[in-house]
């Protein structure tokens, strides 16, 4: 399928796990992809390499989120690659301590806060005179903000249900301009940064938490990311849709 032919996506945090596989299938789907990533120089090149020895278009734009001036570099490097976007991916974001409230310390909750909802902020607020009308906009949150929150992820779901709202308010900001903006929230996914988590006991718990009986996979983040790029979710928008097979039910 090329149903993105012609389309230039960025997807964050996109030289591995769920950021890679969305930036393969988005590829593969047509679009020519930037490809963020923050200090992985070898595994952002591999991603490209992968993109394009499948037919695909790709391109790497460095910046390190959570540091002064991250938005304006990611869009700096962009910029020098291509001359509009119509698919805005937030993928980026880092777990933090994984520990309960009296464990949290300011230096981690700021650092969280500054990748997780401050740089998809500002990245997206200078997206917009970029963004060709009829964009999309889709942001990678958690299904811990409702209905599964954890108390040793307090400050990692603190940090993604503000996303949560950024969603909904851009949604009825910019529906006249024919661009949609969708959140997908995950479950579990395994990738490596779980690296070390999911074994054992550990492993077979989580994946019975599921009606589905396994843990989520990257590409079933990336094909629903796709279902929102593509045309066909094209009355679809303020939608946060749950990716976690059924955990949350």
């Amino acid at each position: 399928m090329t149903t993105l032919t012609g389309k230039t996506a960025l997807v964050t945090g996109a030289s591995r796990g769920i950021g890679r596989a969305i930036a393969t299938r988005l590829a593969r789907e047509g679009a020519r992809v930037a490809v963020h990533y923050g200090g992985n120089h070898a595994a952002a090149k591999d991603t490209v390499a992968a993109i394009e020895a499948s037919g695909g278009r790709a391109f790497a734009v460095q910046a390190e989120l959570g540091a002064p001036g991250d938005a304006e570099a990611l869009w700096a490097a962009f910029d020098a690659h291509a001359a509009g976007l119509d698919i805005l991916v937030n993928n980026a974001g880092i777990l933090g301590g994984q520990s309960e409230i009296d464990g949290v310390t300011r230096e981690g909750l700021e650092r969280l806060f500054a990748v997780n909802t401050t740089a998809p902020f500002l990245i997206t607020q200078q997206a917009l005179p970029r963004l060709r009308d009829g964009g999309r906009i889709i942001t990678v949150g958690t299904m811990l903000t409702r209905g599964a929150a954890m108390p040793r992820a307090i400050d990692y779901a603190m940090s993604k249900a503000a996303l949560d709202v950024m969603t909904v308010a851009l949604a009825k900001q910019l529906g006249q301009r024919g661009i949609t903006v969708n959140l997908v929230a995950p479950g579990v996914i395994d990738t490596d940064m779980h690296q070390g988590r999911l074994v054992g006991e550990a492993l077979a718990w989580l994946s019975s938490q599921t009606p589905l009986g396994r843990l989520g996979t990257p590409q079933d983040v990336a094909d629903t990311v796709a279902f929102l790029a593509s045309d066909d979710s094209r009355y679809v928008t303020g939608h946060r849709l749950d990716v976690s097979g059924g955990t949350t039910m």
